[in-house]
């Protein structure tokens, strides 16, 4: 089961969403897309909590709101967590998160530290987490078909830009060979290259 929570501190409001158990935090990890962020408190145990970006978007463009949203239901989903203050969380993107065979179910690595951001939460916000909690939905998604299904529309995609952009490369060459074809045409047509009667070329004999 798959917890999802509504963030309407931007518009439009954003989705974050976390595994009931570590069991199915393991399958978030294994069938996250690139677009996600992790979060995580750090050092102790706690939930695992994604946010999707939009396309186009980066992790430096989540809105300060979102992550203090995002960090805020991390916090209140650790049991450790949630009974301290000055902790940190730890975020950075899926593609970063690293499972080994040897980690226990719901652990990861990083590939890269240097990728994973850290935010300072001094305390427990009660009005975030409430707000955050009269969203929450529960729901039993298949991660493999919703991963393979982004996977299937992003080739799709990039099959489509690959065909415009052919399409605009012959269109653009067709332009470049009708320019040639007028500018030979119209140095033909210039007075010095073109013979007249006064050349002394008319057919007919006059006196």
């Amino acid at each position: 089961m798959v917890l999802y929570f509504t963030s309407t501190v931007v518009s439009p409001p954003v989705t974050l969403f976390m595994g009931a158990d570590k069991f199915e935090n393991e399958d978030l990890i294994k069938w996250g897309w690139p677009e996600d962020v992790w979060f995580h408190v750090d050092k102790v145990s706690s939930a695992h909590v994604y946010l999707r970006l939009a396309p186009g978007q980066t992790i430096d463009d989540i809105p300060s709101a979102v992550l203090d949203d995002a960090c805020q239901l991390v916090k209140a989903n650790s049991i450790m967590g949630n009974k301290m203050n000055d902790i940190d969380i730890v975020y950075t993107m899926w593609a970063n998160l690293k499972k080994t065979a040897s980690m226990e179910v719901g652990q990861v690595a990083f590939h890269k530290d240097k990728e994973v951001r850290k935010v300072k939460v001094a305390k427990r916000n009660n009005d975030i987490v409430n707000r955050l909690n009269k969203t929450k939905k529960e729901s039993f998604p298949d991660l493999r078909i919703e991963r393979e299904t982004r996977d299937r529309l992003e080739r799709e995609d990039k099959k489509k830009l690959l065909r415009d952009q052919k399409e605009k490369e012959k269109e653009e060459e067709r332009r470049k060979k009708e320019e040639q074809e007028l500018r030979s045409y119209s140095t033909l047509m210039k007075s010095e290259n073109m013979s007249t009667n006064y050349d002394g070329n008319d057919s007919d004999d006059f006196m």
